[in-house]
């Protein structure tokens, strides 16, 4: 009796082992890229999902995909999902997990992966739009200069007008002053000349001039000259 009590109870323990071994959670998994996570539309990357134990079946999941799911039976630790010629609509969050045979039940999940696929087409796209708006800004920039550039030059000439008239007006002023004292001497030396002749041919005649009058009519324009006086005193 006491050895089917032994029996019973080496069965028991036995089944319950195995029952603590069935709800035991396999470790999880890990998924990484190759040769980048970030990868060209139509282009071909792989995910590879790695187990700490062998002869799993891996099964790659895809978030926000219920529909989504790809199975491998492999005797090895690491199961390879290849994807080829990729699309826009393969970006996205993935998963692994794996179930060994023993189990019924799966492993937990593994960290998420995030595809990214960019296509050359934007890439392309989006530097010739900063170079048109960087032609646009130089185009513009040039304008602004140029218009100021000539406002410029018409401030400094139109300066320059106003700032050589009363240089101008004085110059005019000079030479009228300067030519009418030159006439005032051409008429004194004609008065100088003047000589009265009488009957005698020895007499001699003297002309009296009024300078100062021709000094005052050569530096006052506006009045006129006033009459020159002639005195003749002859020699007996």
């Amino acid at each position: 009796m006491t050895t089917e009590f032994l029996s019973l109870l080496c069965l028991g323990l036995c089944l319950g082992y195995e029952d603590e071994k069935k709800n035991e959670k396999l470790p999880k998994p890990s998924l990484h890229a190759w040769p980048s996570s970030v990868v060209e539309a139509r282009s071909n990357v792989t995910l590879k999902c790695q187990a700490p134990s062998k002869n799993v079946t891996f099964i790659l999941l895809k978030v926000n995909d219920s529909g989504y799911k790809q199975e491998q039976f492999l005797t090895e630790d690491e199961a390879e999902f290849h994807f080829t010629d990729l699309k826009l609509e393969d970006a996205g969050s993935y998963f692994c997990a794996y179930k060994t045979t023993a189990s019924c039940e799966g492993s937990e999940s593994s960290e998420h992966l995030e595809l990214v696929i960019t296509d050359k087409h934007d890439e392309l796209e989006a530097p010739s739009m900063k170079t048109d708006t960087r032609t646009i800004f130089v185009a513009i920039f040039s304008c602004i200069s140029i218009l100021l550039l000539f406002l410029s030059v018409f401030i400094i000439y139109r300066c320059s007008q106003h700032g050589s008239s009363p240089e101008e007006s004085t110059k005019r002023i000079s030479h009228s002053k300067l030519s009418e004292q030159v006439a005032a001497e051409a008429d004194l030396s004609r008065m100088e000349r003047v000589s009265v002749s009488t009957a005698d041919p020895q007499g001699v005649t003297y002309a009296e001039l009024n300078i100062n009058a021709l000094s005052e009519a050569a530096s006052d324009t506006t009045q006129e000259p006033p009459e020159s006086h002639e005195y003749a005193a002859v020699k007996v």
